[in-house]
């Protein structure tokens, strides 16, 4: 894939959604912009298309004509069962659906470190968790990642349908915790590995990590750099101020012994207590 194309973005609200609007047409993507939301739209900008995944239909007309699909859209926290459900597992079948009907060869899949939730985090001195490592999700959101990978990887074998999994660290214009700082993809890093994985050859169905190149890495990235991704960005910049307030990272405590964090802790269930970042 090459030169400028029409791109759908679904989740075009969300933060990360959002960022990428202001990225991508840097690199020559017309955006088709898709969300739950309504957004209002620049000049510059094609009207956004309002409508749920669940809407197998809209689904598919969203789908029509483009060349290929960032699907960032569904619930982007934990949740109840029956929630992640319809947005995140039928919502995900839907895309893939609607993808393999009009014809459309290539998505990106906005996977999750939780996917892999409860992996335990790397000491120092250890390797960082490549990106092969198997499913261990830690809450019914890393659960409906694990099945965006595996849907993935059917449509591919299936269909053809090439996709690349992005299991993203934690994508914010900056850390905001020490345990970020080892999992953090910048927003202008994001839509280099976007990119990356939109003109990269023959990538089958391919699970990266999603981050920055911190000083402080938990996330292998050999596979992503294979995609011919060049991160540029390092969370150690803020790793001071966010040491000073939060104290060092600490192996010990229970939310940065895994992956997940306290999404592998919390008790009770995320979905129950107030959102917050993860």
């Amino acid at each position: 894939m090459a030169g400028p194309r029409t791109l759908l973005l679904t989740g075009a609200a969300g933060g990360v959604g959002t960022a990428m609007r202001e990225l991508l047409p840097g690199y020559g993507y017309d955006l088709r912009l898709f969300d739950v939301t309504p957004i209002e739209t620049g000049p510059d900008e094609a009207p956004a298309i309002t409508a749920d995944l669940a809407d197998t239909e809209a689904v598919r007309r969203a789908v029509r004509g483009a060349d290929a699909v960032v699907h960032l859209a569904g619930i982007s926290l934990e949740s109840s069962f029956d929630d992640i459900l319809r947005a995140n597992v039928q919502g995900t079948y839907n895309l893939y659906e609607g993808a393999r009907a009009e014809g459309v060869r290539r998505v990106v899949f906005a996977s999750s470190n939780h996917a892999v939730g409860f992996t335990p985090s790397p000491s120092a001195g250890e390797p960082p968790i490549p990106a092969d490592v198997p499913h261990r999700p830690d809450t019914f959101y890393g659960l409906s990642k694990c099945f965006g990978e595996d849907l993935a990887s059917l449509y591919w074998d299936r269909h053809g349908i090439e996709t690349v999994s992005i299991r993203i660290g934690s994508c914010f214009p900056q850390p905001t915790s020490v345990r970020m700082l080892s999992i953090w993809l910048s927003p202008e890093d994001c839509a280099r590995l976007l990119h990356a994985a939109l003109t990269a050859q023959d990538v089958g169905h391919t699970v990266v990590n999603g981050s920055s190149a911190n000083t402080r890495q938990w996330l292998d990235l050999a596979s992503a750099r294979a995609l011919g991704y060049e991160p540029r960005d390092d969370s150690e910049k803020y790793a001071r101020k966010l040491i000073d307030e939060q104290g060092e990272l600490d192996l010990e405590n229970p939310e940065h012994a895994r992956l997940g964090g306290r999404f592998c802790t919390a008790q009770p269930p995320l979905w129950q207590q107030p959102a917050s970042r993860p």
